[in-house]
């Protein structure tokens, strides 16, 4: 098993720093005794192997030791993090969880839920005695889908060696982006590091305090870090890459970036939770353009839409029909536009505002609006029309108190000589609250 291989790297540089906060440190060492002490915990509470398991916890050693744990007892495992709590319910539910287990410091709770867990997704992890992995989609424009990933399928493509790398966990165990994380950091001797809160100012503290290298996260987060201005706060010269996706980055907000934090890469990152993290490399710091694929991945566009078949694809969804055609492939979703091996991500198919006929890419959009004098932060999305089907709706929030009257006449000239007339706001709303999830990912949808 993939597991063993990621337990022998642990065990290979006992000394080496593996996790750490201003609140807890622990080595390689130490985490492997954590490990092994929640595998006798999982053999004495009879949790056997197979079985569908969440936990609820953020990144900590206890967390991190369950999660592996779990894997090498070949379970079904559902992590869960604090900021979705509200919905744990719900996808415990649809999980079909036969234990829940809380995390805390190195703790654990233990509830039987008396569920039999029976879909037939889990069957074929069964068979295969291999560790499962359920993670839920962001729902920012929709109902949430339930992803089973076979976790020894996840786990292969790290047996080859990377560059080891002090990195800043942004993304949560319950994100592709944070479970790729983790794995790249335990098989390459790296690093991790955990902020004590995912604020602009905490980030670049950690950052500052544990020396990281790298900080994945995603453009939104990036956007209130250039508002916050906490570069200007904190040492951040030890930053050599920043990685950003899970939703289209605006240019300007690039743009900015490239300015304050000259010594860093900015690199944009590909991966869906069906298809796992894709290899990337951005045609230089200031582009959104990009190659995307690796080894284990197949690419191909059909009528402008990203479409990839992964070694690693999901088993399929609880909740949901397959996703992916006779050959294997996923429609992503997201429109692109190619030049050579080169393509730029538009936008999610399902976001795209059509005003009578003409394509409106929101991020084009709020890459110009977020210009304008005292806007905060923005979110485009499309609102019906009885002549045109859909306008183009911008959700502001301010730095400064504005009247919408003259909110609006700024919005105007901003945008007249740098938008055609029919990407420009038809309505115009402001808001005090939140215009992105516990992900840091625009809500694009009319209510947010």
């Amino acid at each position: 098993m993939m597991i063993d291989f990621f337990m022998e790297c642990l065990q290979a540089s006992p000394e080496h720093e593996a996790v750490v906060s201003s609140e807890f440190s622990v080595t390689f060492a130490g985490l492997t005794r954590l490990i092994s002490t929640y595998e006798e915990w999982l053999d004495n509470h009879r949790i056997a192997e197979g079985s569908v398991v969440s936990f609820s916890g953020d990144y900590s050693p206890g967390a991190i030791a369950l999660f592996m744990a779990l894997a090498k007892k070949r379970c079904i495992v559902i992590p869960l993090s604090q900021d979705s709590q509200k919905q744990f319910s719900e996808f415990r539910d649809i999980g079909e969880t036969e234990y829940d287990v809380a995390v805390n410091d190195e703790t654990l709770e233990l509830t039987v839920t008396g569920r039999t867990a029976g879909h037939p997704i889990y069957a074929q992890l069964r068979e295969a005695r291999q560790p499962g992995l359920v993670l839920f989609s962001s729902g920012s424009t929709g109902k949430s889908k339930a992803i089973v990933q076979n976790l020894e399928k996840l786990m292969l493509k790290f047996r080859q060696p990377r560059k080891a790398m002090r990195m800043l966990i942004f993304l949560q165990l319950d994100h592709i982006g944070g479970v790729n994380s983790l794995l790249y950091s335990l098989a390459n001797k790296g690093t991790t590091i955990v902020s004590d809160a995912r604020t602009p100012d905490k980030v670049c503290q950690a950052v500052e305090q544990f020396r990281a290298e790298v900080l994945p996260t995603s453009p939104t987060f990036l956007n209130l870090l250039l508002l916050s201005k906490a570069y200007e706060r904190f040492d951040l010269s030890s930053l050599k890459l920043i990685t950003y996706g899970t939703e289209p980055m605006q240019e300007s907000t690039l743009v900015k970036l490239g300015e304050v934090l000259p010594g860093a890469t900015l690199q944009q990152t590909y991966g869906l939770s069906e298809v796992g993290i894709l290899r990337s490399k951005s045609r230089s710091s200031n582009s959104i353009w990009m190659k995307v694929g690796g080894d284990e991945f197949k690419t191909k566009i059909v009528d402008g839409t990203l479409r990839i078949k992964a070694e690693s694809g999901m088993l399929g969804y609880l909740n949901a029909p397959s996703p992916f055609d006779g050959d294997g492939y996923l429609d992503t979703g997201d429109l692109v536009e190619q030049d050579g091996e080169w393509i730029r991500i538009l936008g999610r198919a399902s976001e795209i505002i059509n005003v009578g006929g003409l394509k409106v890419f929101p991020a084009e959009v709020e890459s110009v609006l977020l210009d304008i004098p005292g806007v905060n932060d923005v979110v485009v999305y499309g609102i019906d029309h009885p002549i045109t089907g859909k306008v183009v709706c911008a959700k502001f929030e301010l730095a400064e108190v504005i009247a919408l009257r003259e909110l609006k006449k700024r919005v105007f000239q901003h945008c007249k000589d740098k938008l055609a007339p029919y990407k420009v706001p038809g309505k115009i709303i402001i808001t005090d609250e939140p215009t992105f999830n516990q992900r840091f990912k625009r809500m694009r949808r009319e209510k947010v």
